[in-house]
């Protein structure tokens, strides 16, 4: 017995445009391949750590989220809330926060946040992961104008990363 399945014009011509809008969809920001969380010397989780992405080396959280600050903070008084720190919600700390490898601990504190909760800091920036991120190494937030001021990934030296400085290195800073 023969089984025949028929497949239309329409078909055939759409799967071109789906392979274009698929090769599309990866690596938004990634650089060499899958971006690990951080960890600690000891190999546990860490809070804060740095991996390499399309911008350089730059912060990350625990899950390997981008790090970000912004722009409007001034020192480590975080002034995003509400849709603000929905958008881009604070890393919060419950606790001493961890290093992982390439940051520096020396330039890791917390903040008390209005609602009372604890936010890590960076070389005396409150940070921020973004929401438009959806993997770990994503960089979309990377020179986004919004509620008021500009968002920055963040170097392991604590200042703002951009895609002319892709060393990772200092970056340029501000204040």
């Amino acid at each position: 017995m023969t089984r025949s399945k028929t497949i239309s014009v329409a078909t055939i011509l759409a799967l071109p445009v789906a392979a274009v809008a698929l090769a599309g969809c990866g690596g938004s920001g990634t650089s060499g391949g899958p971006v690990s969380p951080p960890k600690t010397s000891s190999g546990q989780p860490a809070t804060v750590g740095v991996v390499n992405t399309g911008l350089g080396k730059v912060l990350v959280n625990s899950k390997g989220r981008t790090l970000y600050l912004f722009q409007k903070d001034a020192g480590p008084t975080s002034t995003c809330s509400g849709a603000c720190a929905v958008d881009w919600p604070p890393l919060l700390a419950n606790g001493k926060p961890t290093i992982g490898s390439g940051a520096n601990a020396s330039l890791v504190g917390t903040s008390t946040r209005p609602d009372g909760k604890t936010q890590v800091t960076y070389n005396g920036h409150p940070v921020y992961v973004f929401s438009g991120d959806q993997k770990a190494g994503d960089t979309n937030g990377e020179g986004v104008n919004a509620f008021g001021g500009n968002w920055y990934a963040l170097s392991a030296a604590g200042t703002q990363v951009s895609p002319s400085s892709n060393s990772g290195g200092s970056g340029y800073g501000y204040g």
